[in-house]
């Protein structure tokens, strides 16, 4: 089904007659990277399904309007940053105290998590990358989970390439060094 082109996509979401078969088509070749996306983001499943809705009812709302100038996924995965983020963000304000990303915290809330299948050296990175800073975390996951090239990153944060490379060096200097203690 990922051989659908998202120029397929759009033209029939943008067709009144196939708009829900476009949108369908859209969400069998994007629901499940972009829910993997914000789940390693927001890191709680019910969370990662409530910002994945949200986000796309934003799509939903928003293709139509779509300019093409960019990468479909690139405008996707924006969107679905920005949703994450603005759920931490939301959370954060809810909360008195700041989000849990302490080892037992997380370690206890991924060995409780009925979808988290990863053994103790998954839930040890999981923790790293809990560490890092926001855009580090998002700058590792994007590339070290999804692949994602530079440029199209660039895109999606709005970040230079150079700052980028930077960034992910960092990160993966830091998980290193809390991977591999001296």
């Amino acid at each position: 089904m990922n051989s659908i082109s998202d120029q397929d996509i759009l033209s029939k979401f943008n067709n009144e007659a196939t708009k829900e078969a476009g949108f369908r088509l859209l969400m069998t070749k994007y629901q499940e990277k972009l829910y993997w996306h914000i789940r390693r983001i927001v890191v709680d499943h019910d969370d990662a399904n409530d910002v994945c809705q949200n986000m796309f009812i934003k799509v939903w709302r928003n293709l139509g309007k779509f300019r093409a100038d960019s990468k479909l996924y690139t405008w996707l995965y924006r969107i679905a940053t920005n949703e994450s983020l603005t759920f931490l963000n939301k959370k954060k304000r809810r909360s008195s105290a700041a989000l849990v990303t302490d080892d037992y915290d997380l370690s206890a809330q991924l060995k409780a998590d009925p979808y988290f299948d990863g053994d103790d050296v998954q839930i040890k990175l999981q923790n790293a990358i809990a560490r890092l800073p926001d855009k580090q975390k998002l700058v590792f996951n994007m590339r070290y989970y999804d692949g994602m090239k530079y440029d199209d990153m660039s895109a999606v944060l709005g970040t230079s390439v150079g700052a980028l490379k930077a960034s992910y060096h960092h990160a993966v200097k830091k998980i290193e060094k809390y991977l591999v203690p001296n």
